[in-house]
């Protein structure tokens, strides 16, 4: 191995020593342990990693037994939880060392203690499920949306510990979450002159509302099932559409252009007709001036619909606790022309526009149905900026 080489690995060795020692420093044993041991695994004659490992893994266990005494004087049966993690952390540790063990360093073999805690955490199981139970029970009589959503959590844990011991658990949990759940319906209503088309409302609520997901509230864009009590209303009030009437205006556009006509003759004094010096008539182009009047016709129609999105809370109390303006325009342009005069004299793009002959307008009702996506948009966009008022 060249100098080169060796100077590598010791700088390497040096500064995994060097960051093993500061994580020892800041109580983060577990991650000296992990890496102790794939050191160790590696090279099992490496003695500073053994060293190491046998420091952490007592300081380790020392801190988490000390801990476990404590929780258990204490006697709050909420401890319960935090003793199974322990005591899970305790026997987890001791199966990530338990293939460099026992370790070799200083000339001595010191082997790692081992315990068997599984008596510990089956009680620590049970007594935690039991406690979960229980408070979840406790919390759903209580009868509040907040209630039940804590209830759910602890029932959770309850079912995560007791291994289905709860023949009524899986009920109490599905019912946590149905109580827990805030529901909030969006709907339109129309305040405007206007019976609008059939599908439009639907068009206008045919938005995805996954990305208004919250963990405890449901957007409904239907109310169509009775048997649902809404928490909130999100009232879509659509106020006012403008419609602008049929306009056509036109511009008037001159266009001329200098294009070859011929050629002609180049005559002297007396009228005879000059030649060059090989004896050929001279003769130059003649050109002329064509013009062409280009009549443009512009097709306009314009709807703006304004109105307001309400939030309003139904349960327990009606009450109002937003509202905000939206509104969606759209606009209908059209360009055709027509020529007087000599074609010849227009552009390419001139030429094109002849080409594009008046179209009939829109009727008022299409022009409304061209705001549905823009209002959708702003729907949506208004219910997720306030999502916070639903809870």
């Amino acid at each position: 191995m060249n100098r080169l080489a060796t100077l590598l690995i010791m700088v390497l060795v040096f500064t995994s020593c060097a960051s093993r020692k500061k994580l020892l420093t800041q109580q983060r044993y577990d991650e000296v342990i992990e890496r102790c041991v794939k050191s160790l695994i590696k090279d099992p004659g490496d003695e500073e990693s053994a060293r190491q490992l046998d420091q952490a893994y007592r300081l380790a266990n020392e801190r988490d037994l000390s801990r476990i005494k404590y929780l258990k004087e204490e006697g709050n049966p909420d401890n319960y939880d935090e003793m199974f993690g322990l005591y899970s952390a305790l026997k987890y540790r001791q199966e990530r060392v338990r293939p460099v063990n026992p370790l070799h360093f200083d000339g001595r073999t010191v082997t790692l203690s081992y315990t068997d805690y599984d008596a510990e955490m089956i009680a620590a199981k049970k007594n935690a499920a039991e406690y979960f139970y229980n408070n979840g029970k406790r919390l759903m009589a209580e009868n509040t949306r907040e209630s039940y959503r804590t209830a759910w959590y602890q029932l959770n844990k309850a079912r995560e510990y007791s291994g289905g011991a709860y023949p009524d658990l899986d009920q109490m949990i599905v019912e946590a979450r149905r109580k827990g759940i805030t529901r909030a319906l969006i709907e339109i209503e129309n305040r405007t002159q206007f019976r609008l088309p059939p599908d439009f409302i639907g068009n206008v609520l045919s938005f995805n509302t996954d990305y208004l997901r919250q963990e405890w509230v449901e957007y409904y864009l239907t109310d169509r099932d009775q048997n649902i009590d809404f928490d909130y209303l999100v009232q879509v009030n659509l106020l006012n559409i403008d419609i602008s009437p049929d306009r056509v205006t036109e511009k008037d556009q001159h266009v001329t252009r200098e294009v070859d006509d011929g050629f002609q003759y180049v005559l002297d004094a007396r009228g005879n007709v000059i030649k060059d010096s090989a004896g050929n008539d001279i003769k130059v182009k003649k050109t002329k001036t064509i013009s062409c009047s280009l009549i443009e016709s512009i097709q306009e129609k314009s709807v703006s619909l304004r109105g307001e999105v309400e939030f309003m809370m139904l349960n327990p109390d009606r009450r109002l606790l937003k509202k905000e303006p939206i509104g969606a325009e759209s606009r209908f342009t059209f360009t055709s022309a027509r020529a007087i005069g000599d074609v010849k004299a227009l552009s390419e793009e001139q030429l094109k526009s002849i080409q594009a002959k008046p179209v009939p307008f829109p009727t008022d009702y299409e022009m409304i149905g061209r705001c549905t996506e823009t209002l959708s948009n702003a729907v949506r966009d208004v219910v997720y900026r306030n999502r916070h008022l639903i809870k």
